[in-house]
């Protein structure tokens, strides 16, 4: 998932400043269809941020800040630029929570959307050299590519939406257009994996060498 970055000055000592006070009230929501697993690694991630990881880079900056001049303190400057990275990324977090509209693929369906292609489909097709792929509808913020998990926006399945088992379909993407024929559409749980603690965290606040003054 990528991160909305914006300009922000390097000298203000915001540290001790509660990410609650960034406002997003001038970023346009957008829908944001997600599973429930989807959602719930979100929720997960800002959890962490707020409960551990902007505490304990905070207490860093604070640390640093009082060992002298910061203009030549790497760990104060480093600290900093990291708070600012954390406040983004919960920013980011908020709003697409905000803008979250669950949709669960196990969900019962009836009549023909039981059999047509919409967010949360498991989807098998080929295309005409007969070379079949199975592909997954999810949001924007599940896309696995390598588990064939692709957004619901992206070419391939506005292509495929709506159709169902034996229709054609043209995917049109800038190498040309192709022709695919869907082989099988089915509604069932699509595993997102849980958020982990990315590696390098600040999670926990380090130690730090008591003053004998």
């Amino acid at each position: 998932m990528g991160n909305p970055f914006t300009t922000e000055p390097d000298d203000g000592d915001d540290e001790d400043q509660p990410a609650e006070d960034a406002t997003t009230a001038d970023v346009p929501t957008i829908k944001n269809y997600i599973t429930p697993a989807g959602l719930q690694r979100l929720r997960a991630e800002l959890k962490f941020l707020l409960a551990r990881e902007r505490p304990a880079v905070t207490e860093v900056v604070a640390w640093a800040a009082g060992n002298g001049d910061r203009s030549e303190n790497a760990d104060y400057h480093y600290g900093k630029k990291r708070l600012r990275e954390i406040d983004r990324r919960i920013r980011f977090l908020r709003m697409r929570i905000d803008a979250a509209e669950i949709v669960d693929p196990e969900a019962p369906r009836v009549g023909r959307a039981a059999s047509r292609v919409f967010f949360g489909a498991t989807v098998r097709y080929a295309n005409c050299a007969g070379v079949e792929r199975e592909v997954r509808l999810v949001g924007a913020d599940e896309i696995d590519l390598d588990r064939g998990y692709i957004s619901w926006v992206s070419p391939l399945a506005r292509a495929l939406t709506k159709s169902r088992p034996g229709d054609s379909v043209i995917l049109r993407a800038p190498g040309g257009a192709e022709e695919l024929e869907v082989l099988d559409v089915r509604y069932e749980r699509i595993p997102i994996a849980p958020f982990a603690e990315p590696p390098g965290a600040q999670a926990t606040a380090k130690a730090r060498p008591h003053s004998d003054g």
